[in-house]
């Protein structure tokens, strides 16, 4: 996923998905709890749990992505951005305890199964929910790719796991409505359980690359490097440290320049392979040190001595 286009304009796009996906699963308990009420499928009864936590977490959301876009203070000098890896790290554990719920459920329909009632009214909420959540997911992922925001990832990863939890929903409520077979039911929900509990899994893990400081994917840091050389003043990059934190990136490494030059004349090349980046990476936290080639010790620290594969 590239993080190179956070700017104001997609960053906007970000918040404006978030409220997006408030409204899409406010909608989407009131259509399921309706069809639950009316028939008793354990299968519509998971989709509606798992809307509901959707609506939690798409608040948390919200709040998320609007503090990961202000700016850096006195506080906060690397910006605010891990809010949004902390929120995404909230979703997943409130789609693990969703599917640990729903699981419970399965298993006591499968041990007890009860008959589903009102077939038709619980496959037209699935298919209402399939469609909707379906618009939400094609404009989150829009956005996912324009701004990298794992806030939003995180969101849309409950969100496909409802548009698979609806799915099979839709197969166990008729199944057991009009050929009889109960157990249908119990068994689509224990899929949407494990279901949620894999997507769970993939929240947790791209939140905590964010929160470990993770590099920036290698296709991204090939391209920075490629900006920086594009200058043949600027004879090579080294020590290149990335990291992501929520719609901005910070980049430092070092450049290789000549060590006939004037400091003004090192100055202006640094400067203008630092707005190469930036228009590239507009939303960019930049730091670009200049060494003399073949004239520079070592020196930057213990982290300066390891080097990306």
């Amino acid at each position: 996923m590239s993080l190179s286009a956070a700017s104001p304009e997609t960053r906007a796009a970000t918040q404006r998905v978030a409220l997006l996906s408030v409204a899409t699963a406010a909608i989407l308990i009131v259509v399921k709890a309706i069809a639950w009420q009316a028939s008793g499928s354990v299968a519509i009864l998971a989709s509606l749990s798992d809307s509901a936590l959707d609506l939690v977490a798409s608040l948390i959301t919200v709040y998320a992505v609007r503090y990961a876009a202000e700016p850096p203070d006195a506080e906060h000098r690397f910006g605010h951005g891990k809010a949004e890896a902390f929120s995404s790290l909230m979703q997943g554990g409130l789609v693990f305890a969703s599917g640990a719920l729903v699981g419970r459920e399965a298993v006591n329909a499968w041990l007890h199964p009860q008959p589903v009632e009102h077939g038709l009214a619980g496959v037209a909420v699935m298919a209402i929910s399939i469609v909707l959540t379906f618009a939400l997911i094609t404009a989150q992922t829009r956005v996912v790719k324009a701004s990298g925001s794992i806030a939003i990832s995180g969101d849309r990863a409950h969100y496909a796991a409802d548009l698979a939890s609806n799915a099979v929903a839709l197969v166990g409520v008729g199944a057991a409505a009009w050929l009889g077979l109960p157990w249908v039911d119990a068994v689509a929900g224990l899929i949407v359980a494990l279901w949620l509990i894999w997507g769970a899994v993939g929240v947790f893990r791209e939140a905590s690359h964010q929160l470990m400081d993770r590099e920036l994917p290698d296709e991204d840091r090939e391209k920075i490097v490629a900006l920086v050389t594009a200058d043949p003043k600027v004879l090579g990059v080294h020590q290149l440290r990335t990291r992501a934190s929520g719609p901005y990136v910070h980049i430092q490494m070092h450049a290789d320049l000549a060590g006939d030059i004037s400091l003004a004349d090192a100055h202006a090349i640094i400067v203008a392979a630092e707005n190469r980046v930036l228009d590239a990476f507009p939303a960019a936290d930049l730091i670009i040190h200049g060494d003399p080639r073949g004239l520079a010790e070592k020196h930057g620290g213990l982290f300066a001595e390891v080097e990306h594969d």
